[in-house]
């Protein structure tokens, strides 16, 4: 069959749909809502039980690609055949660990023809949790102090500097909150062995938890601006149910770190509002949260904008929103054959 001229195939990682959800399948359902053309959309995955590379009809094909480790030529090769197979014209990374290769490659991925939309390497590395304070000091944002640490005896002068409770963080993911030294030091072996030195170790800030995702164009200008404060929480710590906010300066907030950054693509702000008032910016994660889908819902669909400007398309900067427009997250136990698992487990694609 034909397929027809104006089809657009996008690849999109971050298909792991579980208790502590990749950014992918509400990505997918966003360009599907918001693009309003014929769409194909090409799972890229890691493991081989995420979700979404089964949801065939969120998801019209998979493949399996290099974890981050391995390096982007590694990358690279799989992509190539990849594109190969699909004439790829535009990837969407979501996960932290990945956006350095991806990066590094968008000039080669744009010689082949497949456009990207990523926040450049300074950019990137200007908002990482190691780099935040220095950051938000620079820029005059409100940032936790912090201390970067590689051994367990180092967590006694952040206690002297800090006091307890300290919020111990790796450096792509995960925060534990220690309210003794035991803990902390339990927390640090914890993270570590899971994602590696250094530890960040932050003073802690009592408040309200906001998260705010953002569209930056790359030159100053946020494109989209949505805040939601979380209704329920996991054990993780992820949002399961949430609310847009109508918030004049949470969005100035936003905006101020899009200004400062020349931020390019999607973020997400994770601030702390405390008894004061005062604004924390305790997180800037590099691409679009597990909620996203909220902003379509709430008017501001972000992955289709951003896949429009990424096709060097007019994309207008949103105004307005819906406010108190609420998200609830479920599980729902998707079926699927022995085969299909054999098939992504032997060949690498489905």
């Amino acid at each position: 069959m034909k397929k027809p001229d104006d089809l657009l195939t996008i690849a999109v990682t971050g298909l792991n749909a579980i208790d502590s959800p990749g950014p992918g399948i509400a990505v997918i359902r966003g360009l599907r809502e918001g693009l309003k053309r014929p769409l194909r959309i090409i799972g890229l995955s890691y493991e081989t039980l995420e979700p979404g590379i089964y949801m065939h009809d969120v998801v019209d094909k998979t493949y399996q690609v290099p974890y981050p480790a391995a390096g982007s030529e590694s990358l690279l090769k799989r992509l190539v055949y990849i594109h190969e197979k699909e004439n790829l014209q535009l990837i969407i990374p979501n996960f932290d660990a990945e956006l350095h290769n991806f990066i590094k490659l968008a000039p080669v991925l744009k010689e082949m023809g497949i456009e990207t939309y990523l926040p450049t390497q300074e950019q990137f590395d200007a908002r990482d949790k190691v780099n935040l304070f220095r950051f938000g000091k620079k820029h005059g944002l409100l940032v936790p102090k912090d201390k970067i640490i590689s051994s367990t005896t180092e967590l006694s002068a952040c206690e002297e500097a800090f006091g307890f409770p300290l919020v111990i963080k790796g450096k792509f993911y995960d925060a534990i909150i220690a309210y003794t030294m035991e803990q902390a030091q339990k927390a640090f072996y914890k993270i570590a062995a899971k994602w590696g030195l250094p530890i960040i170790v932050q003073e802690f800030i009592t408040g309200t938890e906001i998260n705010i995702a953002v569209l930056g164009d790359g030159k100053g200008n946020a494109v989209s601006v949505i805040p939601m404060r979380k209704l329920y929480i996991t054990d993780k710590g992820k949002a399961w149910a949430g609310i847009t906010l109508a918030d004049d300066a949470l969005l100035k907030v936003a905006a101020d770190f899009v200004k400062a950054t020349n931020w390019k693509g999607g973020c997400e702000l994770e601030i702390m509002r405390t008894s004061k008032d005062e604004l924390y910016i305790m997180e800037i994660n590099p691409r679009f949260p597990a909620w996203i889908y909220l902003t379509a819902a709430a008017g501001q669909n972000q992955p289709a904008a951003l896949a429009r400007m990424a096709l060097g398309e007019s994309q207008p900067v949103y105004t307005e929103y819906e406010v108190g427009k609420i998200f609830v997250r479920y599980s729902w136990d998707h079926i699927t054959d022995i085969k299909e698992f054999h098939q992504v487990s032997g060949m690498g694609e489905l």
